[in-house]
């Protein structure tokens, strides 16, 4: 199995990358290949801007909310310079609405692209990365914003435009998800209602929703606390479960 993992923590000296290496390891030693995007280290910009919202354009969305004149003005006035607007505006001169939606289909963010490709060629995805706020840090948040777009991790039927969530259609084939996020606050905390919030953002949104078919939260509970033998302990299991994946 090949398996990307996406690292989300700015410090080289953090348990997340402790944890990180230990996954490393458990998968080396299962015999599964593996690359990792570590987001900080790569300046991953995680601002969704309107070059993503572009994503939207699409041969799945309503006629009806690409009138092209709007289309061919949001083609235009993406160029960066005159020159470029001016050319923009002449190649798009006549052309139909197809055409221009085909275009914003095959042009997305540079650093965006790059990254779905990375998950396309992923049997498995495990994500390493700690608690913010009750969900990932924003560097990670804006990672999913970004890559998990409209037209590569899902799209919309009808319906879905109207609001429905049934109308939402899968897109990624990942057989499995693993997420390890060591947090501050104990085990006791988290079953009060905490854990099962995250896991339905998470798991059940964020990563089945878009067509993983299992997603996995695993939690390493009050790190600062555990004492050294308890974080070795969240080591060792990290190893496993990456070994197991």
């Amino acid at each position: 199995m090949h398996v990307l993992v996406v690292y989300a923590h700015h410090s080289p000296t953090s348990f997340c990358r402790a944890l990180l290496e230990q996954v490393e390891l458990g998968l080396a030693e299962a015999g599964h290949t593996h690359e990792v995007i570590d987001l900080h280290a790569e300046g991953f910009d995680p601002v969704f801007r309107d070059a993503d919202q572009a994503a939207f354009i699409h041969h799945t969305t309503p006629p009806e909310l690409l009138e092209r004149d709007v289309l061919e003005a949001v083609l235009v006035g993406s160029a960066r310079d005159p020159v470029r607007r001016f050319l923009r505006r002449r190649w798009a001169r006549g052309r139909s609405r197809e055409e221009l939606v085909s275009v914003f289909e095959q042009h997305r963010p540079a650093d965006v692209a790059a990254h779905q490709e990375r998950v396309a060629r992923a049997d498995g995805l495990i994500f390493v990365a700690p608690v913010f706020w009750m969900g990932f840090p924003a560097i990670l948040k804006g990672w999913f914003e970004r890559v998990f777009a409209y037209g590569f991790a899902y799209t919309l039927e009808p319906r879905g435009w109207r609001g429905d969530l049934e109308g939402r259609v899968p897109l990624l084939t990942q057989s499995k998800a693993l997420v390890l996020t060591p947090t501050f606050f104990t085990e006791a905390e988290y079953d009060s209602g905490w854990r099962d919030a995250m896991d339905t953002v998470v798991c059940d949104w964020g990563l089945k929703m878009a067509g993983v078919q299992q997603a996995e939260h695993v939690y390493f509970y009050a790190v600062l606390a555990a004492g050294e033998a308890g974080r070795a302990g969240y080591l060792e299991r990290a190893r496993a479960l990456a070994r197991d994946f």
